[in-house]
Parts: C-alpha cells; structure tokens; sequence
C-alpha cells in the first residue's frame, strides 16, 4: 500500500476513529517500512515484555498501539501533540516505554537531544523509567547501547548521546529542561485547569523546530480537569496536528455490559487481564463505593469520584447482633472529635462482632437533635448514645471511660485520630493507662494514603458479611452518611454526603477493621503514641 492511502486512512483516525490496522508490515523489507513502522519494528524486536506472565518474551503490538503509533508517526500534518486515553492496565507504561527507547536509540533518536517523562509521583516516574531500563537490561543489543543510570533516573542512548530522564511534580521540577520528546503519564489525575508542573514541560519544548507531546492516561473525573479540556479541544477543534485516541464506555452503561469493557480495553483478553476485570466489576455492582472508581479507571469515564460508601442492603447484611467481647481478642477505632460534636469508639473483635460506643455533650443535646434532625436524645435514653457533662465533649470522661474498655477487653490496638489525641493523653496518664498500655495507641493519619487500605479492608469485610454490628442505630446512621473521594492516585478516604451529616462511627469502625492482624501491611500505618510523626 502507498504512503497516500495510509495517510488518507490515518487522516479520518486521528481523532474521532475507528483505529485500524493498516497494513501487514512484518512481512516488509526494511526499506518498504513508514516512519511509524520502523518504530514498530525496533520495539518488537529490540523490546521484551519486562514483567508479568510473559516476561522476557518479545513485545507484540496489539493493534490499538499500532493505530497509535501510525497516526503519530506518519501524520502528513507532523504530530505536535498526541493523547492516548485508555482504562488502566492496558500496557500504558509499557507503551510508554517503548516510545522513549525508540527515541534514545532508535529509528526516532537525535544527536544531543533530550527526553524527559513527567508523572505526578515519584513513584509514578520511577515506574516507567523501570519499566524502561528492564527492557533494556533484557536486550544484549540495547545493554551495548544504553547507559542506565538508576540514581537520577536516567538513560542515555551512547550512539548519538541522547538523554532520558524520568522527572516527578512532587519532586525536581521541568525548568532548566529542553525536551524534543516530552512524555506524560497521568495527565488526567491534575484536578482543574491548569498545572505549573505540567506548564514546565510544555513551555520547555520552545527550542525546537519539531517537538512532540505525547500524553497517555485515563481520563479525569471533571469536564474542567486539564486532561479533559485537552481531549475536548481536539475533538471540537479538528487540529490535525494533535492525534487524540480515547477508548472508553459509553455513559450509563451497566457496569457488566462486557462489550463496554472492551471500548475501555482494547488489551482485554490479551494483555489486560479478564478476570481481574470481571472481579472488580462484580464488586462495583455490589458496593456502591466501588462503582465510580470502577467507573474513571476500568471504563475510563468521566466520572465524579464521590460515591455513597456502603448499600443498605449490604450493610443490613451484617445486621446480625454481636456476640459478648469478653475473652476474645479486641481491636478498636477511636475518632475524637472537637468541641460539641460526635465522638466514635468502635470495637470489633477477631469473630467479626462490632460494639460501637458515642459520645456528645449532654447540654444542648435537644436542639442538636432538631439541627442534625436526627434523634440524638432519643439514643440517649435508649443507651445507644452516651453524654458528657457540659456543652462540650470532656475529654476526662473519655479517658475514663477508655480505663474501663480496657479493663473490661482483651485491647490489642487501638487506632487514634492524632487531630485532637493531645487534649486525651494526659487524661489518660492520669487515668492510669501503663507504657505497655499506651503502646498499643496506634497513630493513624485521616488522609488518603492511611485511610484507603483501611476502607479497601472494611468494604471486603462488609461484602464477604464478616461484620456483627446489630444496627445499632447511630452506627447504621454514619453508615448512611457515608461518601468516599477519590485522590489522583486511585486512594480513598471518607467524606459527608451532606454538611450536617455524621460519619464519625465508619471512620472509627474502618480504622478498627484495619488494625486486625490480617489488614495490616507493611507500611500502611507508623508512628504510636509517642510518636509525633505519622502518615498523612
């Protein structure tokens, strides 16, 4: 086939598709080969699967990558600007990887020229640079060509000194950099409109007569998020220098609908994983706080990550009554609150059964009843709610009370909410907790990165009904409360579905479910008592 039909296909696919294949180019002689096939070409045969089930074999491209690769590469119009927006898992750093070896020393290399992949973590960076030097380490000839450098992580392509780096927002920043190639990876997890990191990288490219911005990524959650004001600039403005592949569900589709999947991932079944899809599917379908999460990342939707945490009908399905806690192992979860409001302690022990204690300042408790419109005092007479004296929450009383939780129970850990632990702790010296004692405070932060293993570690406990809560009505009420929000990197942490909502006894019952010995992992949690420092 010639140049001009391949251009004239490629032409109708850069931005609104399909994708196709356009031709066998395997079988070619070197000399019959696109610009975008000899990139091809040098990733299959150059690059192998760095890790995985089919680690070490060679890269086969599927054909989403191919159309890619075409519409970039062998664009009459010269490709300025290219975005790749497909669900996760389907081999996005791997692409990415094989784009910047086929610029450092590839068919795409310059002399003295310099790539650089811009990601919003260290951890995020540091994945495609790895991704990339593996591919290099398995490669006898790309090893001869190659200098890796892990400590500023950085490649250099000897034969025309070529320099790759991996850069993070949160750590060096772009300025000072002159890229010919520039990589993002994850654009869609900048929430707005704009990014001073990202604003480096794409006014560093000015010195050069042919740059190239390639950006591969799920799609952001908002119409007003950066990487959607990309996406739909492209498509509205026809810009035949920017190539724009979006591979997503359409919306309101059932979350099960399996040819909606596979607009998601064009990888599903080859690379990307069917079962792993179909697993967290049926989870969306059951928990509702699954379902947004599933919804931006598996279907890459433009989807608000703030969902309601638990069904009723999932949590009713732990509705059963707890049993004594008396001689059983206990772990608990204590979120103290500030001034007149809620405070949780949770108790759950090792056979699932959940005991919940709150507190709130008995003055005024009436006409917290009528602002809150829930029945505060009401749970008080019934003993579901304990009061202390005052118009504020007396933090005396709750460490007397804690003496005689722990007298009562076999107390393994308990995890604390450090916001307000220091109005406790002399409180709780002076109630006679022992070091042994106090060492089994465990400070836990209330942000993202602490607070996602411990919801992943409740929501797996609610859908396998490995909870005994009893409905115990004010427990049940922060239940209902109860929204989860959605950081860049995919990690959740509780938040109100309205402002006079309480949710204090799922972020208590939450923190106790991840303290129990099969919850922790290495690293999720740090600090005691009398540690200041914490994870955030």
């Amino acid at each position: 086939m010639s140049q001009k039909p391949i251009n004239n296909i490629i032409d109708k696919a850069i931005h609104s598709g399909p994708y196709p294949k356009i031709r066998d180019w395997r079988k070619l002689p070197a000399d019959k080969l696109t610009r975008a096939e000899r990139v091809m070409r040098f990733g299959e045969s150059y690059c192998f699967v760095p890790e995985g089930a089919l680690v070490g074999k060679n890269i086969v491209l599927s054909e989403f990558q191919q159309a890619f690769f075409y519409c970039v590469y062998d664009n009459e119009y010269k490709t300025k600007k290219a975005y790749l927006s497909i669900a996760r898992k389907n081999a996005k750093s791997a692409t990415i990887a094989i784009i910047i070896l086929a610029h450092l020393v590839g068919p795409e290399a310059k002399h003295n020229s310099q790539i650089i992949s811009g990601a919003r973590s260290r951890d995020q960076a540091a994945l495609v640079f790895k991704l990339a030097s593996k591919m290099v380490m398995q490669s006898p000839e790309l090893m001869k060509v190659v200098k890796i450098i892990p400590s500023s992580k950085a490649l250099i392509g000897l034969p025309r000194n070529v320099e790759y780096k991996a850069i993070a927002a949160d750590g060096s920043t772009a300025h000072g950099l002159s890229p010919v190639l520039a990589i993002l990876d994850e654009v869609g997890q900048v929430r707005g409109s704009q990014d001073d990191f990202i604003d480096a990288i794409t006014t560093s490219q000015g010195a050069h007569d042919a740059p190239l911005l390639i950006a591969i990524s799920t799609q952001a959650p908002n119409d007003n998020d950066l990487f959607s004001i990309w996406l739909d600039d492209a498509k509205n403005s026809k810009d035949k220098c920017i190539v724009s592949h979006v591979y997503e569900a359409s919306k309101d589709c059932d979350v099960m609908d399996e040819k909606e999947w596979k607009r998601a991932n064009p990888a599903l079944g080859i690379f990307r994983s069917y079962e792993d899809l179909k697993d967290q599917a049926v989870k969306a379908e059951r928990m509702p706080s699954s379902e947004n999460t599933f919804r931006n990342l598996c279907l890459n939707q433009r989807v608000e990550a703030n969902n309601p945490f638990v069904s009723r009908d999932v949590w009713s399905s732990n509705g059963e009554m707890p049993e004594s806690l008396v001689g059983k192992r206990v772990y608990a979860g204590l979120d103290l609150s500030s001034v007149n409001d809620l405070t949780a302690l949770v108790l759950v022990s090792d056979d699932g059964d959940v005991v919940p204690y709150f507190w709130l300042p008995a003055d005024g408790l009436s006409e917290k009843s009528k602002s809150d419109r829930v029945p505060y005092d009401v749970w008080a007479k019934d003993g579901y709610l304990l009061t202390t004296p005052g118009r504020a929450i007396e933090y005396e009383y709750i460490a007397e009370y804690l003496r005689s939780i722990f007298d009562t129970f076999d107390i393994v850990k308990l995890a604390f909410d450090r916001y307000n632990m220091r109005f406790l702790k002399p409180y709780l010296e002076k109630a006679g907790f022992t070091e042994d004692e106090l060492e089994r405070f465990i400070e836990m932060g209330q942000g993202f990165v602490s607070m996602s293993p411990a919801i992943r570690e409740l929501e797996s406990s609610l859908l396998s009904k490995k909870l005994k809560h009893g409905n115990n009505p004010v427990l049940t009420m922060c239940a209902s409360n109860a929204s989860v929000i959605i950081d860049p990197a995919g990690n959740r942490k509780f938040t109100k579905q309205k402002s006079t909502g309480r949710i204090d006894g799922m972020v208590s019952l939450a923190m106790a479910v991840s303290m129990m010995p099969e919850s922790i992992e290495q690293g999720d949690f740090d600090g005691f008592l009398m540690n200041p420092v914490a994870v955030q």
